[in-house]
């Protein structure tokens, strides 16, 4: 019987790609999540929680795989410590986590730094557990998502005036094209921690965001903002970046364009 596969996050933006690519290739998937559903579709659901280590035993349980995709600002070192329990009580056989690039390289020491990038100190110490776990393991680095970048954008657009940090440059990767390679991690032999994936091209910030501005047909004022601290700095020498790992193909302009023509669509048909 091919053996189960166990996503966590698996109804978040990645999720929702990785687990019917997974159920293409024929693997039973065993979707975690804190909310209660029905399974539908071959698709199984189990009722669990990361934070409080609820229910893991039992998501884990003939598991030979697990994706870990769930994440949030702060806190997944202690979510990946409570599944890595699970998961080595139950003899999982494969890990896979997703990290970001620059996990290893923005140095978060200050209030300020954590404040505003703290997500890479927590990325960092959950890949530490995974990497410490005694499991076999993947790990894959990406950096930011079209999709992330764009809810990004869509609330700053809310303010008359933007603020818009100085120097900060970004190398955005189609989620589709991170959920393929998960996939294929996931469907492969453990590998440690693999090459980055990113997008690729790398934008300035204020370049991105006066594109999304364009293409929405929204007029806002930006304003320079220098960031303080040393999470900042390195941001600015580009250490959220993998110029080297340009593997992603689909730009930022293309994902854009159709996000624009879905929304222009769909007020077409109201």
């Amino acid at each position: 019987m091919t053996s189960a596969v166990l996503v966590t996050g698996g109804t978040g933006t990645l999720g929702r790609i990785v687990v019917p690519l997974l159920q293409d290739a024929g693997r039973p998937v065993r979707v975690l999540s804190r909310h209660s559903h029905e399974s539908a579709n071959g698709l199984e659901y189990v009722t669990g929680d990361l934070t409080a280590g609820e229910g893991l035993d039992r998501a884990v349980d003939g598991v030979e795989t697990i994706v870990h995709l769930a994440g949030s600002a702060k806190g997944d070192e202690h979510k990946t410590r409570n599944l890595v329990r699970a998961a080595a009580r139950a003899g999982v056989g494969h890990l896979v986590y997703i990290s970001v690039v620059g996990a290893d390289r923005i140095p978060v020491v200050s209030g300020v730094d954590r404040a505003m990038f703290g997500y890479f100190a927590s990325k960092l110490a959950a890949e530490q557990v995974v990497a410490d776990s005694g499991l076999p393991w993947t790990t894959l680095r990406a950096t930011q998502f079209h999709e992330a970048m764009l809810k990004t954008f869509q609330s700053m657009a809310k303010l008359p005036l933007v603020p818009v940090p100085s120097g900060f440059r970004f190398q955005p990767v189609d989620g589709t094209e991170v959920a393929e390679r998960m996939a294929e991690l996931a469907l492969g032999a453990p590998a440690g921690l693999v090459p980055d994936l990113a997008g690729p091209r790398v934008y300035g910030m204020d370049e991105l965001l006066r594109s999304y501005l364009r293409a929405t047909g929204r007029r806002r004022l930006l304003m320079p903002m220098r960031t303080p601290g040393k999470a900042a700095r390195a941001y600015r020498a580009g250490a959220n970046l993998a110029l080297g790992r340009a593997a992603g193909r689909r730009t930022w302009e293309d994902f854009l364009a159709r996000q624009v023509s879905r929304r222009t669509g769909a007020g077409a048909s109201r």
